[in-house]
């Protein structure tokens, strides 16, 4: 059984070292491995001096001795490779040993794939897939990872933050979904790479056209990635072709919208997201659905189980579920045939996806009454790919995160570098051994009952500090709009001055509650939040002057930042703005309203709920 393959320093079997919080009665919480990863992992590899069971971290964590000799060996491996380090044009000396002794006067780089070592040899590569496991374990996900078993995940530690998770996983989900093949030929002395594109049939012209959908909340990093991956919108296919045929009986709304609007919770409005899915399936198209697992502003869950159940009956109707993909080789005439999907949901779990299995688990064993977010992992068939970012939680010293996906839809590499010794399977290239090693530093440190402590007093601080901004507002006699969705470590309320956004670094923004154009500021409610630093802060909210005067209220309709402008007057307008500095784009001000007066915009750049302008 899978359950009994031995894991961990001292190699007992995997259910022996599993936390007591990942099992209910008979069934698991957490998916056991497949195979032994030590078996997996034992491929050729360049790392000498390493002792992989060292590194396997059960769920009830390591031993400070076990912490403290794999700590050791990896220090010793890192010092040895600085020493004899010729080959590449890395400029090391530099001496950060006070920051962190041992690895900031070298340059630790995991170069390229994580489960090939490669020959760049100071990485931290065998600490990485350690994190990988963990994470996929607590996401569901069949682990180890094999490269021969399309059902295993793949993934890797982000060098950047899940902006970069979001970057890859939509790059990955445009080149599925438009049919895209990486073939190589292996009748050459040097095998070449080729892509290629799925032969379209003339019934079918929108066959590899994907259509994203994101809600309003959505993190202002996925319409980057959109722009920048140049994969259409709906509602930029919809002004194009179907400016009048809204299925929402109205305009067509830019973004998918949220429940209750702008005023609303966060989470996306499944009703409306899958009446504009269906409208799109229809005609052929491939969907791309972007979900939120914690928004940035309102901190909301859309409800991932909920909404791909909707879904699914929408997409096998119109063939989307599955669909066959054709290529043809021009020499022999030969058709290759490949089933792929017709849709990628991808889920942006930045805050949400790292500590929310452990709520899961507090609620399954009684631990806490708050009931924990929808399922949003890959129990569900159909996700296909989830980020999350470790700098926000769990809490690492630089941005960073995780991306993953499953072996079989993995976007394979467009080329082969011998010069790594690795297959460039990644988004950045060279990325940071130091994250993985921090990141495997803390999973080690950490067991599932110290996570769950850590994600518990986060939420039960949340419901203190909501209450405190409730005793202010009746103190002072004055709305300060406070608002808290569901289970989200952020609380909003009225802006106060600016003396006390800088002192406590709050976030600020603008949007409209109705008609009213509102100043609103958030504070999350984090691990290094304490009891004594919302009760300054609720201080700091009594005093006379801790709010400014309302402002006159605001009876207007927000224009979309992203309209297109195409006429001559507003060319000339974007030339007077280029000289202002003002390159890529124009202010437009209340005299423009005429000029732009039912000119519909092609793209709609985010605007509420994500601190985006």
């Amino acid at each position: 059984m899978s359950e009994n393959i031995p894991y961990g320093p001292d190699r007992k079997p995997w259910r022996e070292t599993l936390s007591s919080l990942a099992i209910s009665g008979n069934s698991l919480k957490v998916s056991p491995p497949s195979q032994d990863p030590l078996q997996l992992y034992s491929f050729p590899k360049l790392e000498e001096g390493i002792t992989p069971t060292f590194y396997q971290v059960p769920s009830k964590g390591l031993t400070e001795n076990e912490r403290k000799q794999a700590q050791e060996e990896t220090a010793q491996h890192t010092k040895q490779q600085t020493a004899n380090f010729l080959g590449y044009q890395v400029s090391l000396g530099e001496d950060y040993t006070d920051v962190v002794p041992n690895y900031l006067n070298t340059s630790v780089n995991n170069v390229g794939d994580p489960f090939v070592s490669g020959t760049y040899t100071l990485n931290t590569k065998w600490m990485e897939r350690n994190v990988l496991d963990h994470y996929a374990s607590l996401w569901n996900a069949k682990w180890p990872h094999d490269a021969r078993d399309p059902d295993t995940y793949w993934g890797y530690v982000l060098t950047m933050g899940s902006s970069e998770g979001n970057i890859y996983g939509l790059w990955n989900a445009r080149d599925y979904l438009e049919g895209k093949f990486m073939l190589t030929d292996e009748s050459l002395e040097v095998p070449v790479c080729y892509y290629t594109q799925a032969k379209t049939s003339k019934d079918k012209t929108n066959a590899y056209t994907p259509v994203a959908f994101y809600s309003q909340e959505t993190h202002y990093s996925v319409v980057k990635a959109i722009s920048m991956l140049h994969i259409k919108t709906y509602y930029e296919v919809a002004m194009e072709l179907y400016p009048d045929s809204c299925p929402l009986d109205g305009e067509w709304p830019v973004e998918v919208p949220s429940a209750e609007g702008d005023t609303g919770p966060g989470h996306v409005d499944e009703e409306k997201l899958c009446k504009l899915v269906e409208f799109f399936a229809e005609k052929g198209y491939p969907v791309l659905i972007i979900f939120n697992y914690g928004t940035t502003f309102k901190g909301a869950y859309d409800n991932v189980q909920k909404v791909g159940e909707m879904l699914m009956p929408i997409l096998k109707k119109h063939g989307m579920d599955e669909r066959n993909l054709e290529i043809t080789n021009p020499d022999t005439g030969k058709t290759i045939t490949c089933p792929r999907k017709g849709y990628w949901i991808h889920v942006d779990g930045a805050l949400g996806a790292s500590y929310m299995p452990f709520v899961q688990m507090a609620y399954d064993q009684g631990r806490t009454n708050i009931k924990p977010a929808p399922v949003f992992d890959f129990r569900l068939p159909f996700v296909c790919s989830i980020i999350t970012s470790g700098h926000k939680f769990p809490g690492m010293p630089w941005p960073t995160g995780i991306f993953m996906t499953k072996t079989d839809l993995q976007l394979l590499p467009p080329s082969r570098p011998d010069v790594i010794g690795s297959p460039d399977t990644t988004f950045a290239g060279s990325r940071s051994g130091l994250s993985a090693l921090l990141w495997w530093t803390y999973i080690s440190t950490h067991s599932y009952e110290k996570q769950l402590e850590e994600v518990l007093n986060c939420l039960k601080l949340a419901e203190y500090t909501e209450k405190e901004l409730e005793k202010v507002e009746k103190e002072i006699s004055r709305d300060i709009w406070i608002a808290r969705t569901p289970l989200a470590l952020s609380l909003r309320f009225r802006k106060p001055n600016n003396d006390i956004v800088h002192k406590y670094t709050l976030a600020s923004e603008e949007f409209y509650h109705g008609n009213e154009l509102r100043q609103y500021t958030h504070m999350y409610i984090m691990k290094g939040a304490d009891k004594k630093k919302i009760d300054n802060l609720m201080q700091e909210l009594r005093k006379p002057d801790a709010f400014p005067e309302d402002k006159p209220t605001v009876q207007a309709t927000p224009l979309d930042v992203g309209t297109a402008f195409t006429t001559v007057t507003m060319l000339k307008r974007w030339v007077s703005a280029a000289k202002q500095n003002l390159h890529n784009g124009m202010v437009v001000g209340k005299e423009d309203a005429g000029i732009i007066k039912g000119i519909k915009p092609l793209l709609g750049w985010p605007r509420q709920g994500r601190g985006f302008k």
